[in-house]
């Protein structure tokens, strides 16, 4: 009998619907299948496949609704939060169907020559694998660029987000995309290997867990195809002796909370210079209060369950150790006595290096407080991560705070006086441990294309 994949509604446990999963006699037809899609589409202008996107955006609005209740069901999502996920989406498929051709322009070098330049040309099919809890923004956002760019996709979606993959694919037909440019397939983890050696498979980006990329870059480099990965964080949010402490609270706790803290680029270590840490403790701790877990289909809910018991009970375990190794737990760090994925908004005070809250990423609402003796330390603390995705500096003094930012914080984003949010605009993507290679803005859209240079003597 052929093995199904559930999706399991995080707030109950009840099962939503059932997935076949999907060998590859099924999965390498499809791939063929947008390769020939991509040898049509890649001869499409700009302003052809613009159309398409724009298109996109204006479904991605009028269904944000639904598209809500998709990913609350799925992964727990408060229907508040899926909508402003929507309109994100509907967001940056317009920047990109207006920008590509001002991005993708031929660029002139003067040299010897009577002409020299490079062009940006498409690669082929790429493959996509993306996580569970942006199930909409994380596809689209590495989508619209590559292919704006002239790539088609098959996506391998988070097993427990079938129907959002599924949506998605709608999506693309609906907005009148060629058949086959964009395809969802159903499979777990373990066709991988086969899906990434695939002779029509040009180049593949995941969004995922430290583990998943490691493998994902060991397969991609075997095969000798270009791989871009955004994994974990543990993003330092420093607050420095002249902060305004009210707006590093808020900044803090927005970021820390949003999507339950389910997010890569989450605030999660918050590195107070001990002149201040009282004040921001006690501050910090009356905001996550506020914090009540609810239905996440409840349009005034902004904390919803986890997305699995299995992360929620992980998370649970890096909370008891880190207390073992000495944090205090200010509140929260007890699982609910009810159904369902919940774990209530959680503070740790007094973490320090060798504990689990330290070191580790706490992918949930746990907010985790670190003392620094002065701006030294606290800047020493922040870059000692095996993680260097995202982080912040809060400061009165705008221009340390720029040059910290630009010149002293290792990560791939660095904001000061507020928190890490990726923007269709700018580039986005760490180092270290968290990933390498670019999404979004100018420098995401060249990661799928050849830069080709083209000389005429």
């Amino acid at each position: 009998m052929k093995n199904t994949i559930k999706s399991i509604n995080p707030a109950n446990e009840m099962i939503i619907q059932e997935f076949p999963d999907w060998d590859m006699d099924e999965i390498a037809p499809i791939i063929e299948e947008a390769d020939n899609a991509f040898e049509k589409w890649r001869l499409l202008d700009f302003a052809q496949r613009a159309q398409c996107f724009f298109s996109m955006a204006k479904l991605l609005r009028e269904r944000k609704a639904d598209y809500a209740i998709l990913m609350a069901n799925e992964m727990g999502k408060p229907v508040s939060q899926g909508e402003a996920e929507a309109e994100k989406c509907a967001w940056v498929c317009e920047h990109y169907a207006q920008q590509t051709a001002h991005y993708l322009a031929d660029k002139n070098i003067v040299t010897e020559n009577s002409e020299s330049f490079v062009t940006f040309k498409p690669l082929g099919v790429i493959y996509m694998i993306m996580p569970w809890n942006f199930p909409f923004w994380q596809v689209i956002r590495g989508a619209a660029p590559t292919i704006m760019a002239g790539n088609t996709i098959v996506l391998k979606h988070a097993s427990n987000v079938f129907a959002c993959a599924l949506a998605i694919e709608g999506l693309f037909k609906e907005a009148g995309f060629p058949e086959n440019v964009f395809r969802s397939l159903l499979t777990g983890s373990r066709t991988s290997a086969d899906i990434i050696a695939h002779p029509k498979i040009r180049a593949v980006t995941l969004t995922g867990s430290e583990r998943a990329g490691q493998h994902v870059a060991a397969q991609a480099g075997q095969n000798l195809k270009k791989s871009v990965l955004e994994l974990g964080g543990s993003d330092p949010y420093i607050i420095l002796e002249d902060a305004d402490i009210d707006l590093a609270v808020a900044s803090c706790g927005a970021s820390r909370m949003l999507n339950g803290g389910q997010v890569c680029i989450a605030a999660k270590r918050f590195i107070v210079v001990e002149s201040k840490r009282a004040e921001f403790e006690g501050k910090i701790l009356e905001l996550m209060r506020s914090y009540q877990m609810d239905d996440p289909l409840d349009p005034a809910s902004n904390f919803g369950p986890m997305s699995k018991i299995k992360l929620r009970d992980e998370l649970h375990q890096q909370v008891l150790q880190s207390v073992e190794q000495g944090a205090i737990l200010k509140m929260g760090g007890v699982i609910p006595d009810k159904p369902g994925a919940w774990y209530p908004a959680t503070v740790l005070t007094d973490v320090k290096r060798g504990m689990t809250a330290f070191s580790e990423e706490l992918f949930g609402p746990v907010a985790t407080i670190i003392s620094a003796k002065d701006e030294a330390e606290a800047i020493a603390i922040a870059n000692d991560s095996e993680f260097a995705l995202g982080g912040a500096i809060f400061t009165n003094d705008i221009e340390k705070g720029r040059r910290l930012a630009r010149d002293v914080i290792t990560t791939g984003t660095c904001v000061v006086n507020g928190f890490v949010k990726s923007d269709p605009r700018l580039p986005f993507g760490g180092i270290k441990k968290s990933g390498y290679g670019r999404e979004i803005g100018e420098f995401g859209i060249l990661e799928f294309v050849n830069i080709k240079t083209v000389v005429v003597s």
